[in-house]
């Protein structure tokens, strides 16, 4: 299986369960001196969790 195939099933999966997939990003922070949320891959979401809108909307969690 080649590695295109295998992040193919990845994100496949998720998104099946109902996850959204978003564009790549760089991992290294672009005029942010931190680095709390780089190594858990959740940089790109740094300016929503404080309190930019999202380009896609709003989103709700399923109960």
């Amino acid at each position: 299986m080649k590695s295109g195939e295998i992040r193919r099933k990845y994100i496949g999966f998720f998104k099946k369960h109902n996850h959204t997939e978003i564009i790549n990003f760089s991992l290294i922070p672009e005029n942010d001196p931190t680095v709390l949320f780089t190594t858990a891959g959740m940089h790109p979401l740094v300016p929503y969790l404080l309190g930019q809108k999202h380009p896609q909307g709003k989103y709700h969690l399923n109960s």
